[in-house]
């Protein structure tokens, strides 16, 4: 089932029957047994469960320790599928409800494990697989978002007016995706020290992650990637024949859409640029000796991010009456800008999970939480960011962790931690997004990511600020 299907047909009622099964007064005393039976779950980590069970033990917020128990380890309970195939370890990683593999979720949907790797090392063999089947999807198609495992299965997207390929669920351009392949790479390497995944089939889809970043500079030509559906839904489309609204070819890479899955205003999305800049900067350029490639190859990396990061500053960067120097959110080159935030990663609120920190960071961290934003939503449930994905008033769980996971401020960290322990709406885990005033209405109640990265925000918490947790 498809992210807009599955949001137009989630039934409210049920969150309803949920909500009256468990009474805010009975989960205090009582929780419910809502993870996977240990019979049925995908993967076992002694690693993960040990974890679990020190912060169970240790921090007095019960509720939030049983919300830990359920969230952290969703994506190896509910969504992975391991093999070895031809050799390799072999992790194909579904989002959840939708029954695909997106490269950017399945690398955010691991990324916690990876320092429990040395404790466990089949968990180090998972995530290995991970990095191997991501490789065999950007050489499939390097402007795919989402794959399938089956290459025989048809997706209900093949008449999209797109290059379609066996395998491919759907073919929505987004730089992140080639990123976070990237990021999982290096945080891999860092943590182990290993080399062996990356490999000549690896080091082929990496350059062909460059050659694609460059093509999307559309610097000569508009480049081969195009794409159109018919739908009602307008962020689903691309308009002007599937190449997106005109841009000045700055050189800043070219993204159709955004981390959400929906068509960006102007194709210039400087979260996605900025992730793109320190993804070839920081993390490859750091582990590219140790992987073999060549310094006229890592020089190219280097030019390409160093690039993005000076037209990113001489861009992007605008001057505003009320916060000082912000970052946009997307731009098109020509003085247009789009300011507001979306919650999906990467964002501008993400940029120091992502990237790094900076005087204009901060100022664009306080315009993205403020109602200058124009999907920042204040309620009586909650407040946090949305976006045009899920519709007005429906806050994503996952902003108010990413909200959390990027500030030194212990009552604001406080303050997100509340937030999502109340708008759990009865079910243990995060879900897609709920509505300002009410928390029973909510979209997707398995969605891997945001569980995976609540249980990174915990653990963080715990081992920074256990104080918090009581």
């Amino acid at each position: 089932m498809n992210r807009k299907k599955f949001i137009q047909q989630s039934s409210l009622a049920t969150a309803g029957i949920l909500l009256s099964n468990y009474s805010f007064a009975k989960w205090q005393t009582d929780f419910p047994l809502v993870r996977v039976p240990e019979s049925q779950r995908k993967f076992k980590s002694p690693a993960v469960e040990k974890l679990i069970a020190e912060i169970k033990q240790h921090i007095g917020n019960k509720e939030i320790a049983w919300l830990f128990e359920n969230c952290f380890p969703n994506t190896l309970d509910t969504t992975v599928d391991f093999e070895i195939i031809n050799g390799k370890p072999d992790t194909f990683v579904i989002t959840g409800d939708i029954d695909a593999m997106w490269l950017r979720d399945s690398s955010a949907q691991v990324w916690p494990y990876l320092p429990l790797m040395k404790e466990d090392k089949n968990l180090q063999e998972l995530i290995k697989g991970v990095i191997n089947r991501q490789v065999k999807c950007i050489l499939k198609d390097p402007y795919a978002n989402a794959f399938y495992k089956d290459e025989t299965k048809i997706s209900e997207w093949k008449d999209d007016k797109t290059e379609m390929k066996p395998g491919v669920h759907e073919r929505k351009w987004e730089i992140d995706s080639l990123c976070y392949p990237i990021r999982l790479a290096y945080g891999y390497w860092k943590e182990t020290g290993d080399t062996t995944p990356f490999d000549k089939d690896w080091q082929e889809a990496m350059r062909l992650v460059v050659k694609t970043f460059k093509e999307q500079q559309r610097k000569k030509s508009i480049g081969p990637y195009k794409f159109e559906r018919t739908t009602s839904w307008a962020t689903d489309g691309v308009p002007l024949g599937g190449y997106g609204y005109p841009t000045k070819k700055i050189g800043l890479i070219h993204s159709m859409f955004r981390p959400s899955d929906d068509a960006t205003v102007f194709s210039f999305n400087i979260p996605g640029n900025l992730f793109a800049a320190t993804s070839v900067l920081h993390f490859f350029g750091a582990f590219g000796d140790a992987v073999g490639f060549s310094r006229d190859f890592m020089k190219s990396y280097d030019d390409l991010g160093q690039s993005l990061l000076k037209l990113i500053h001489d861009y992007s960067v605008i001057e505003n009456k009320q916060f000082g120097k912000i970052y946009a959110y997307e731009i098109n080159g020509f003085g247009s800008i789009n300011l507001m935030d979306d919650a999906n990663v990467p964002s501008l609120l993400s940029m120091p999970y992502l990237s790094g920190d900076s005087e204009i960071i901060k100022n664009t961290r306080d315009f993205v939480l403020s109602d200058s934003n124009p999907f920042f939503f204040k309620g009586k449930a909650a407040e946090g960011i949305g976006g045009p994905h899920v519709g007005m008033d429906y806050i994503w769980p996952m902003s108010i962790i990413m909200r959390g996971l990027t500030s030194t401020d212990d009552k604001e960290i406080k303050n997100c931690l509340d937030m999502l322990q109340r708008t759990h709406a009865g079910t243990g885990f995060m879900q897609e997004s709920f509505h300002k005033d009410d928390a029973s209405k909510f979209t997707r109640k398995w969605f891997a990511w945001a569980n995976t990265l609540f249980g990174e925000f915990v653990w963080k918490v715990y081992r920074e600020r256990p104080h918090l947790l009581n």
